[in-house]
Protein backbone atom coordinates (compact mmCIF):
# COMPACT_ATOMS: atom_id res chain seq x y z
CA UNK A 1 0.00 0.00 0.00
CA UNK A 2 1.31 3.72 -1.04
CA UNK A 3 1.88 5.08 2.45
CA UNK A 4 1.17 8.83 2.53
CA UNK A 5 5.02 9.79 2.87
CA UNK A 6 5.11 8.24 -0.26
CA UNK A 7 3.18 11.45 -1.53
CA UNK A 8 4.32 13.78 -0.43
CA UNK A 9 8.03 13.00 -1.43
CA UNK A 10 6.79 12.26 -4.67
CA UNK A 11 4.64 15.55 -4.93
CA UNK A 12 7.82 17.42 -3.38
CA UNK A 13 10.15 15.74 -6.17
CA UNK A 14 7.44 16.81 -8.68
CA UNK A 15 8.06 20.47 -7.38
CA UNK A 16 11.61 20.23 -7.51
CA UNK A 17 11.63 18.97 -11.23
CA UNK A 18 9.57 22.17 -12.29
CA UNK A 19 11.94 24.33 -10.32
CA UNK A 20 15.21 23.17 -12.04
CA UNK A 21 13.48 23.12 -14.94
CA UNK A 22 12.48 26.74 -15.01
CA UNK A 23 15.84 27.94 -13.51
CA UNK A 24 17.62 26.03 -16.57
CA UNK A 25 14.84 27.61 -18.88
CA UNK A 26 15.61 30.95 -17.65
CA UNK A 27 19.06 31.09 -17.58
CA UNK A 28 19.27 29.91 -21.06
CA UNK A 29 16.61 32.62 -22.34
CA UNK A 30 18.93 35.15 -20.20
CA UNK A 31 22.16 34.01 -22.00
CA UNK A 32 20.17 34.55 -24.95
CA UNK A 33 18.86 38.18 -24.28
CA UNK A 34 22.15 39.42 -22.48
CA UNK A 35 24.25 37.94 -25.94
CA UNK A 36 21.45 40.32 -28.06
CA UNK A 37 21.65 43.03 -25.35
CA UNK A 38 25.92 43.11 -25.69
CA UNK A 39 25.55 43.01 -29.71
CA UNK A 40 22.60 46.05 -29.70
CA UNK A 41 24.99 48.00 -27.18
CA UNK A 42 28.23 47.50 -29.24
CA UNK A 43 26.29 48.51 -31.98
CA UNK A 44 24.76 51.65 -30.60
CA UNK A 45 28.41 52.59 -29.28
CA UNK A 46 29.57 52.63 -32.80
CA UNK A 47 26.70 54.53 -33.65
CA UNK A 48 27.55 56.99 -30.85
CA UNK A 49 31.29 57.22 -31.71
CA UNK A 50 30.55 57.49 -35.33
CA UNK A 51 28.53 60.91 -34.93
CA UNK A 52 30.45 62.17 -32.47
CA UNK A 53 33.55 62.03 -35.28
CA UNK A 54 30.96 63.33 -37.73
CA UNK A 55 30.10 66.50 -35.57
CA UNK A 56 33.60 67.07 -34.55
CA UNK A 57 34.59 67.47 -38.15
CA UNK A 58 31.38 69.60 -38.70
CA UNK A 59 32.67 71.78 -35.67
CA UNK A 60 35.97 71.90 -37.36
CA UNK A 61 34.61 73.07 -40.57
CA UNK A 62 32.37 75.66 -39.06
CA UNK A 63 35.55 77.00 -37.05
CA UNK A 64 37.72 76.90 -40.52
CA UNK A 65 34.89 79.06 -42.31
CA UNK A 66 34.45 81.72 -39.28
CA UNK A 67 38.68 81.39 -39.65
CA UNK A 68 37.94 82.15 -43.15
CA UNK A 69 35.51 84.80 -42.86
CA UNK A 70 37.04 86.96 -40.41
CA UNK A 71 40.15 86.80 -42.78
CA UNK A 72 38.32 88.13 -45.84
CA UNK A 73 35.91 90.51 -43.98
CA UNK A 74 37.73 93.48 -44.57
CA UNK A 75 38.39 93.22 -47.92
CA UNK A 76 34.81 92.11 -48.77
CA UNK A 77 33.84 95.79 -47.12
CA UNK A 78 36.59 97.65 -48.47
CA UNK A 79 35.52 101.15 -48.88
CA UNK A 80 31.66 100.68 -48.44
CA UNK A 81 31.26 103.24 -45.81
CA UNK A 82 33.71 105.52 -47.11
CA UNK A 83 32.80 108.96 -45.98
CA UNK A 84 30.05 107.91 -44.23
CA UNK A 85 29.61 108.30 -39.99
CA UNK A 86 28.36 105.58 -37.87
CA UNK A 87 27.40 105.71 -34.45
CA UNK A 88 27.24 102.73 -32.27
CA UNK A 89 24.04 101.56 -30.13
CA UNK A 90 23.67 98.57 -27.48
CA UNK A 91 21.54 97.89 -25.14
CA UNK A 92 23.02 96.00 -22.14
CA UNK A 93 23.31 92.64 -22.76
CA UNK A 94 25.54 92.92 -25.67
CA UNK A 95 29.42 91.76 -25.07
CA UNK A 96 32.11 94.38 -25.27
CA UNK A 97 33.99 91.79 -27.60
CA UNK A 98 30.95 92.15 -29.69
CA UNK A 99 31.16 96.24 -30.02
CA UNK A 100 34.46 95.53 -30.14
CA UNK A 101 34.23 93.70 -33.30
CA UNK A 102 31.21 95.69 -34.94
CA UNK A 103 32.94 98.82 -34.25
CA UNK A 104 36.35 97.57 -35.85
CA UNK A 105 34.53 96.04 -39.13
CA UNK A 106 32.96 99.63 -39.50
CA UNK A 107 36.50 100.97 -39.66
CA UNK A 108 37.93 99.16 -42.16
CA UNK A 109 34.45 99.69 -44.06
CA UNK A 110 36.22 103.20 -44.52
CA UNK A 111 32.95 105.10 -41.66
CA UNK A 112 34.39 107.07 -39.54
CA UNK A 113 32.97 106.06 -36.28
CA UNK A 114 31.73 108.44 -33.92
CA UNK A 115 30.94 107.46 -30.70
CA UNK A 116 28.68 104.52 -28.78
CA UNK A 117 25.76 104.80 -26.65
CA UNK A 118 25.10 102.35 -24.02
CA UNK A 119 21.52 101.53 -23.56
CA UNK A 120 21.14 100.71 -19.72
CA UNK A 121 19.30 97.69 -18.38
CA UNK A 122 16.67 99.85 -16.84
CA UNK A 123 15.94 100.39 -20.40
CA UNK A 124 13.70 97.67 -21.97
CA UNK A 125 12.37 97.05 -18.05
CA UNK A 126 7.79 97.57 -18.51
CA UNK A 127 8.53 98.33 -14.70
CA UNK A 128 10.40 101.39 -15.34
CA UNK A 129 8.54 102.70 -18.89
CA UNK A 130 6.89 105.32 -16.87
CA UNK A 131 9.76 106.59 -15.55
CA UNK A 132 11.93 106.50 -18.87
CA UNK A 133 8.83 108.64 -20.39
CA UNK A 134 8.90 110.86 -17.99
CA UNK A 135 12.33 111.29 -18.39
CA UNK A 136 12.85 111.61 -21.81
CA UNK A 137 10.14 114.09 -21.71
CA UNK A 138 12.16 116.40 -18.89
CA UNK A 139 15.74 116.39 -20.95
CA UNK A 140 14.44 117.19 -24.27
CA UNK A 141 16.27 120.11 -26.01
CA UNK A 142 14.50 123.20 -27.16
CA UNK A 143 14.03 122.20 -30.67
CA UNK A 144 13.28 118.90 -30.62
CA UNK A 145 9.53 117.24 -31.42
CA UNK A 146 8.87 113.73 -29.44
CA UNK A 147 6.57 111.81 -31.29
CA UNK A 148 3.12 111.47 -31.04
CA UNK A 149 3.51 107.66 -29.93
CA UNK A 150 3.34 106.97 -26.19
CA UNK A 151 5.26 103.97 -26.15
CA UNK A 152 8.70 103.89 -24.14
CA UNK A 153 10.94 102.60 -26.80
CA UNK A 154 9.76 105.47 -29.49
CA UNK A 155 9.89 108.05 -27.28
CA UNK A 156 13.18 106.94 -26.27
CA UNK A 157 14.40 107.02 -30.13
CA UNK A 158 13.10 110.27 -30.39
CA UNK A 159 15.24 111.72 -28.17
CA UNK A 160 18.37 109.87 -28.61
CA UNK A 161 18.33 109.37 -32.11
CA UNK A 162 18.68 113.47 -32.65
CA UNK A 163 21.16 113.25 -30.48
CA UNK A 164 23.10 111.10 -31.98
CA UNK A 165 22.35 111.68 -35.62
CA UNK A 166 22.79 114.23 -38.14
CA UNK A 167 20.13 115.52 -39.78
CA UNK A 168 19.10 113.96 -42.70
CA UNK A 169 18.41 117.05 -44.53
CA UNK A 170 20.69 119.27 -43.75
CA UNK A 171 23.75 117.36 -42.43
CA UNK A 172 23.93 118.80 -39.41
CA UNK A 173 23.85 118.48 -35.54
CA UNK A 174 20.10 118.46 -34.62
CA UNK A 175 21.35 119.87 -30.82
CA UNK A 176 24.03 122.12 -29.44
CA UNK A 177 27.20 120.10 -27.43
CA UNK A 178 25.88 121.64 -24.38
CA UNK A 179 22.34 120.41 -24.85
CA UNK A 180 23.46 116.84 -25.71
CA UNK A 181 26.06 116.26 -22.85
CA UNK A 182 22.63 117.52 -20.64
CA UNK A 183 20.67 115.48 -22.01
CA UNK A 184 22.79 111.55 -21.82
CA UNK A 185 24.12 113.06 -18.39
CA UNK A 186 20.12 112.84 -17.15
CA UNK A 187 19.89 109.45 -19.13
CA UNK A 188 22.74 108.35 -17.39
CA UNK A 189 21.65 109.49 -13.75
CA UNK A 190 18.35 107.75 -14.55
CA UNK A 191 19.89 104.44 -15.66
CA UNK A 192 18.78 104.55 -18.53
CA UNK A 193 21.77 105.30 -21.38
CA UNK A 194 25.57 106.66 -21.24
CA UNK A 195 27.28 107.90 -24.44
CA UNK A 196 31.18 107.77 -24.88
CA UNK A 197 33.10 110.70 -23.68
CA UNK A 198 33.23 112.92 -27.06
CA UNK A 199 30.20 111.01 -29.35
CA UNK A 200 29.26 113.35 -32.40
CA UNK A 201 26.55 112.91 -34.26
CA UNK A 202 26.66 110.27 -37.19
CA UNK A 203 24.44 109.94 -40.45
CA UNK A 204 23.79 106.51 -39.58
CA UNK A 205 23.46 103.99 -36.50
CA UNK A 206 24.16 100.48 -35.92
CA UNK A 207 21.67 99.10 -32.62
CA UNK A 208 23.30 96.00 -31.21
CA UNK A 209 20.82 93.84 -28.94
CA UNK A 210 21.11 90.32 -27.27
CA UNK A 211 18.92 87.29 -27.92
CA UNK A 212 15.48 86.88 -27.07
CA UNK A 213 13.95 88.00 -23.73
CA UNK A 214 12.25 85.49 -21.51
CA UNK A 215 9.46 85.56 -18.79
CA UNK A 216 5.74 86.33 -19.39
CA UNK A 217 6.74 90.16 -20.75
CA UNK A 218 9.77 89.18 -23.01
CA UNK A 219 7.56 90.41 -25.98
CA UNK A 220 7.42 93.88 -24.35
CA UNK A 221 10.88 93.58 -23.74
CA UNK A 222 11.69 93.21 -27.28
CA UNK A 223 9.13 95.42 -28.78
CA UNK A 224 10.60 98.23 -26.66
CA UNK A 225 14.34 97.92 -28.58
CA UNK A 226 12.31 97.32 -31.98
CA UNK A 227 11.01 100.52 -32.28
CA UNK A 228 13.23 102.36 -30.17
CA UNK A 229 15.29 101.64 -33.50
CA UNK A 230 12.53 102.16 -35.37
CA UNK A 231 12.65 105.88 -34.41
CA UNK A 232 16.26 106.15 -34.41
CA UNK A 233 16.09 105.28 -38.09
CA UNK A 234 13.78 108.02 -38.48
CA UNK A 235 15.70 110.34 -36.98
CA UNK A 236 19.11 110.22 -39.49
CA UNK A 237 19.99 108.83 -42.96
CA UNK A 238 19.45 104.83 -41.91
CA UNK A 239 19.75 102.63 -39.25
CA UNK A 240 20.49 98.19 -38.78
CA UNK A 241 19.13 96.84 -36.36
CA UNK A 242 20.63 93.10 -34.77
CA UNK A 243 19.98 90.65 -32.70
CA UNK A 244 17.69 87.77 -32.33
CA UNK A 245 15.19 86.84 -34.88
CA UNK A 246 12.96 84.95 -32.43
CA UNK A 247 9.30 85.76 -31.45
CA UNK A 248 10.74 87.68 -28.20
CA UNK A 249 13.62 89.02 -29.94
CA UNK A 250 13.94 92.81 -30.86
CA UNK A 251 14.86 91.49 -35.04
CA UNK A 252 12.00 89.07 -34.57
CA UNK A 253 9.24 91.97 -33.33
CA UNK A 254 10.74 94.29 -36.34
CA UNK A 255 10.32 92.14 -38.58
CA UNK A 256 6.92 90.85 -37.98
CA UNK A 257 5.45 94.37 -38.10
CA UNK A 258 5.33 95.53 -41.72
CA UNK A 259 5.26 99.28 -40.90
CA UNK A 260 8.74 98.67 -38.95
CA UNK A 261 10.57 96.40 -41.67
CA UNK A 262 9.66 98.52 -44.64
CA UNK A 263 12.21 100.95 -43.53
CA UNK A 264 14.46 99.68 -40.90
CA UNK A 265 17.00 97.14 -41.50
CA UNK A 266 18.06 94.19 -39.75
CA UNK A 267 20.15 91.57 -39.03
CA UNK A 268 19.93 88.25 -37.19
CA UNK A 269 23.63 86.72 -37.05
CA UNK A 270 25.81 89.37 -35.92
CA UNK A 271 28.17 87.34 -33.89
CA UNK A 272 29.38 85.72 -36.54
CA UNK A 273 31.88 87.77 -39.39
CA UNK A 274 29.12 87.18 -42.23
CA UNK A 275 26.80 88.90 -39.83
CA UNK A 276 28.97 91.48 -39.49
CA UNK A 277 29.58 91.88 -43.46
CA UNK A 278 26.23 92.16 -43.84
CA UNK A 279 25.81 94.82 -41.29
CA UNK A 280 28.13 97.01 -43.27
CA UNK A 281 26.03 96.63 -46.37
CA UNK A 282 23.23 96.71 -44.97
CA UNK A 283 24.24 100.49 -43.22
CA UNK A 284 25.20 101.17 -47.21
CA UNK A 285 21.62 100.39 -48.47
CA UNK A 286 20.46 102.45 -46.04
CA UNK A 287 22.50 105.44 -46.77
CA UNK A 288 21.14 104.50 -50.07
CA UNK A 289 17.50 104.36 -48.84
CA UNK A 290 16.95 101.26 -49.13
CA UNK A 291 16.25 98.22 -46.72
CA UNK A 292 16.50 94.55 -46.12
CA UNK A 293 16.34 91.77 -43.69
CA UNK A 294 19.92 89.44 -43.40
CA UNK A 295 20.77 86.44 -41.54
CA UNK A 296 20.58 83.23 -40.93
CA UNK A 297 16.83 82.80 -39.75
CA UNK A 298 13.95 82.00 -42.13
CA UNK A 299 12.52 85.41 -41.58
CA UNK A 300 15.71 86.59 -43.75
CA UNK A 301 16.00 87.63 -47.17
CA UNK A 302 19.28 85.80 -47.45
CA UNK A 303 22.74 85.55 -45.82
CA UNK A 304 24.02 89.58 -46.69
CA UNK A 305 22.72 92.24 -49.29
CA UNK A 306 23.41 91.23 -53.08
CA UNK A 307 24.29 93.38 -56.03
CA UNK A 308 26.96 95.99 -53.55
CA UNK A 309 30.08 97.27 -55.73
Amino acid sequence: MISMRYHIVSVAAVFLALAVGVVLGSTSISDRLLAGVGAERESLQGQVEQLGAERNALKAQVAGAEQFESAVAPMAVQGQLAQRSVVLISSAEVSDQRRAAVSELLRDAGADVTGEVRLGEGFADPDRADQLRRVVTELLPAGLQLPTAADPGTLAGGLIGPLSLLDPQTGQPQTGDQERAAAFSGLADGGFATASPGLRPAQLAVVLTGGPFEGDRAGDEAAVLARFATQVDLAGQGAVLTGSADGTGAVGVARADPAIASNLSTVDNAGSSSGRVAIVLALREQADRQAGHYGVASSAQGAVPSGRG
